[in-house]
């Protein structure tokens, strides 16, 4: 823990790291591939796809839903293609519009933030402590995402996905909250539950923090190597010297 001494700063990840938010994209997700008459893919499996980026989550369902019509086509004795199949490129294309309009009409309905994390965030904002959103989650979803879940406030800088060049696992958005805040890197923790997370601070030269109970491709986030794993969110306020509250030791009594 001796890292967490110059701690001056903290960022978060959001999808799996403060919301849970599989749910709604697993909807979204499957009701975009109904649409276009492709097997749904479930939640337990679009959990392991979280992570990357809506364009990545639609190129692995689309890649796993038409290699599971095609295995469903063999099976029933007929050619794996169809010749009436809309061509891979156009069906990508249509997924994803799809895509963000079923999320569009769920996001903060299907979306819950994980134990502790408000209370967490409150005592780190109420001492004093800069804190940042970073996201690879499109950025229009973002901002009216952490409205609805009462905690927009806490954070000074807010990055999602489309306000960046090159999402997590690169460095450029830890860089990014690193200038705003006017922080050195190792002045910066960084928390999440996905290798990417882990990765991204790597490279920006940021302590880590591993959530255990996020999505991480069904991996342990052990293997990603962060310099501290925690199994619940309430964990960083001793960590960064501060008690837990009342209400959070009571909550999860």
């Amino acid at each position: 823990m001796d890292k967490l001494q110059a701690i001056r700063g903290v960022a978060f990840d959001l999808d799996g790291t403060l919301v849970d938010s599989a749910p709604g994209l697993a909807y979204a997700l499957d009701s975009a591939l109904y649409a276009l008459e492709l097997p749904q893919a479930g939640e337990p499996r679009v959990i392991t796809w979280i992570g990357n980026g809506a364009d990545v989550l639609v190129q692995r369902a689309l890649k796993w839903a038409r290699e599971e019509k095609a295995a469903q086509r063999i099976a029933a004795g007929k050619p794996a293609l169809d010749a009436m199949d809309i061509p891979e490129e156009e069906q990508a294309r249509m997924l994803r519009k799809l895509f963000d309009r079923y999320y569009g009409e769920v996001v903060e309905e299907s979306s819950f933030l994980f134990p502790d994390v408000e209370q967490t965030l409150h005592a780190l904002h109420d001492n004093g402590m800069p804190m940042a959103l970073v996201t690879n989650k499109p950025t229009p979803f973002v901002a009216p995402l952490l409205e609805a879940l009462g905690i927009a406030k806490f954070f000074t800088v807010i990055i999602g996905g489309d306000d960046v060049t090159n999402k997590k696992p690169h460095p450029e958005p830890l860089l990014m909250v690193l200038e705003k805040l006017g922080l050195a890197a190792p002045e910066l923790l960084f928390v999440g539950d996905s290798r990417n997370d882990i990765l991204a601070a790597q490279a920006a030269g940021c302590c880590s923090v591993g959530l255990t109970y996020g999505y991480n491709y069904g991996e342990a986030i052990a293997l990603s190597k962060p310099d501290i794993i925690f199994d619940h969110f309430r964990d960083l306020l001793p960590a960064l010297g501060l008690p837990h509250s009342d209400n959070q030791e009571l909550k999860n009594e």
